[in-house]
């Protein structure tokens, strides 16, 4: 039976009959956040097949969420389009699973010359696919929410067995550990000294916890819990960078300018992160942080932090007036504005309560290919 035969008609076979050694590629573009959610779905296949070569196609400003990683053989930059796609069809892979989607992937999809290609049914250039996976199919009786359970789905459709889907997880590499460490001592932070990293930032206005109540949490942690707090601004934060300095230096050290290696590292290091729903927010879960992570508009059921300790602080309302997670009356979230101070006390005292977790993964190199 032809490939394209054997995907329409048998999907659960795809996965369980490709032979050993098969080269497997999985295509996940843009955010931080959803590139880190990927990785349990992938770390899931490998421990699965782990003979199966898998390689993961990101573009470069991601590069650092896969850097040694075991479950990746290989990881992939999009930089050009028709330089990738000849990248791709020299790697004659067996599979192409497009967990992102879109028109770019799509075309990749197909110009890669795989045999089987994956997607989610009815998406943009869907002649591209000969497997397409009903976007909420149930798995063991019931339909995921979460984002990381549905990444899984496209393999678990393909004939990966239903199980236990894994933490995500990233690798602090060595060189960028060090390097956080002299940006810190510089600040007046040495080495070995207990922080907390508060992310004050968020890609919508409608997902940012106001300043001064992180200002507040700030001030409580270094006095309750001898904390310092580090405020991590990032690309995007310009517009409240002022009243970040304003409001949290003093007590707290102030780092900007990291690049991804580094925020890695950064956070890695922390014994308590704190941030709105973001990209970092799911790199912190992915090291195993404590993590509370504060929910305006956006769904927690979907994106809350995987599989590490953590608490949600969010006020959700029955209220029809925030179209696409905007209020009609201003930008602004009331949802996430009347998340009080306490609220993120009580959860923070949740956590810190308990004993401090440790994190001594050792970095694993990787070849990374353009």
């Amino acid at each position: 039976m032809s490939s394209n035969r054997q995907g329409k008609d048998n999907p659960s076979s795809v996965l369980p009959d490709l032979p050993l050694g098969s080269e497997i590629l999985v295509i996940r573009l843009r955010s931080i956040g959803d590139v880190v959610l990927t990785l349990p779905a992938i770390e899931a296949l490998h421990e699965w097949r782990p003979d199966f070569r898998i390689s993961f196609l990101v573009q470069p400003f991601c590069a650092a969420l896969v850097e040694g990683h075991p479950a990746i053989s290989h990881v992939l930059l999009l930089t050009d389009f028709w330089p990738a796609v000849r990248m791709l069809r020299r790697r004659r892979f067996a599979a192409v699973f497009n967990l992102h989607a879109g028109p770019t992937s799509a075309l990749l999809t197909g110009f890669s010359g795989a045999p089987l290609r994956v997607c989610w049914a009815r998406r943009q250039y869907s002649f591209v696919y000969n497997v397409e996976v009903p976007s909420s199919f149930p798995v063991e009786g019931r339909v995921p929410r979460h984002a990381a359970e549905h990444r899984a789905q496209q393999f678990l459709w393909a004939g990966m067995p239903a199980g236990n889907i894994p933490p995500a997880r990233v690798y602090p590499q060595a060189d960028a550990i060090a390097a956080v460490e002299r940006i810190l001592a510089g600040k007046g932070l040495p080495p070995g000294e207990r922080y907390a990293v508060l992310r004050p930032g968020a890609g919508d206005v409608s997902k940012r916890w106001p300043v001064e109540n992180l200002a507040a949490i700030a001030h409580w942690l270094r006095e309750r819990y001898a904390l310092t707090p580090v405020v991590n601004l990032g690309p995007g934060d310009e517009a409240i960078a002022a009243e970040v300095r304003e409001r949290l230096a003093p007590p707290s050290v102030i780092v900007d300018s990291l690049d991804l290696r580094q925020l890695i590292a950064l956070l890695g290091g922390a014994s308590l992160f704190l941030g709105n729903d973001t990209g970092p927010t799911h790199i912190a879960a992915a090291l195993q942080k404590r993590c509370v992570a504060i929910f305006g508009t956006s769904d927690s059921a979907a994106w809350y932090p995987w599989k590490t300790e953590h608490r949600v602080v969010e006020n959700k309302f029955p209220c029809e007036r925030c179209p696409r997670g905007r209020c009609a009356s201003s930008r602004e979230s009331v949802c996430i504005r009347t998340i009080s101070v306490q609220q993120v006390r009580e959860a923070c005292d949740a956590l810190l309560a308990g004993k401090a977790p440790s994190d001594s993964r050792p970095a694993v190199p990787i070849k990374t290919e353009t």
